[in-house]
């Protein structure tokens, strides 16, 4: 068995002496591990960081064994992530999102979001606005979609100001005002059709939006916790876009 696809690699784990097992989001596989040997080596190491976009040949015997992995450098932007927070963040975070999905289930979509926000991470704002969509992304191929298209109430696609804890559904304004504190806000970038960029209250609102879905569906049911990068990028991102004025009152 052998096949080549692009990757980016989303974990290295030591195995052995001088090898390695690389986890890899591949364009056509989805998720998918192999032992790279030598891959302890000097000439290895600085592909085998997370983040770096390859070009991998796995083969094995059969389809169901680990398999040996050869991977050659495209993008290597390592080092380019190590130099904020939300990028050490966001790489970890993304890792851990794309951990929930079956492995060698294939979500291309997902390969190239995780290639566009990699590139991206070296600002805050547009970071924090694809990380959330990435979240929305994966909860859509989880089976727990929400769907910010309509009112749940009355079908109208304007003034969404709020989704339904219950429904995962946006509701207008005007259906959502008696019961607005029981219901999640909906920030306006997340809208259909043209939005504000985020700010930082706005943002704050979308990680809480994803937040409480990824607990609800995913997490509780599977007795895990959401990983600690997160929680950490997300700290990252907010205090980016944070006016001085309020970086400094704090």
């Amino acid at each position: 068995m052998q096949w080549q696809d692009e990757a980016i690699i989303i974990g290295v784990k030591r195995h052995g002496e001088t090898s390695v097992i690389a986890e890899l989001m591949t364009r056509e596989r989805g998720r998918h591990l192999g032992l790279v040997r030598s891959g302890r080596s000097r000439s290895m190491q600085p592909v085998l960081q997370p983040g770096n976009r390859v070009e991998a040949v796995w083969r094995a015997r059969l389809d169901e064994h680990l398999g040996d992995l050869k991977l050659e450098p495209v993008r290597l932007r390592a080092a380019k992530l190590m130099e904020t927070a939300t990028a050490v963040y966001g790489v970890q975070a993304m890792g851990a999102l794309l951990r929930l999905l079956p492995e060698r289930d294939p979500h291309p979509h997902l390969f190239d979001a995780l290639d566009i926000i990699l590139e991206a991470m070296d600002d805050p704002a547009d970071a924090g606005e694809l990380f959330v969509r990435f979240e929305l992304a994966v909860l859509n191929d989880l089976g727990y979609g929400l769907d910010l298209t309509e009112c749940a109430a009355t079908g109208v696609r304007n003034n969404l100001t709020h989704v339904s804890p219950k429904s995962g559904r946006a509701v207008c304004g005007e259906a959502a005002a008696p019961y607005a504190n029981r219901m999640l806000a909906l920030p306006a970038f997340l809208r259909e059709g043209p939005a504000p960029s985020a700010d930082r209250d706005s943002m704050a609102a979308a990680f809480k939006l994803t937040q409480f879905f990824l607990h609800r569906h995913v997490y509780e049911p599977r007795g895990l916790t959401a990983n600690d990068a997160r929680e950490g990028f997300v700290q990252a991102a907010l205090k980016a876009l944070s006016k001085p004025a309020d970086r400094q009152a704090s």
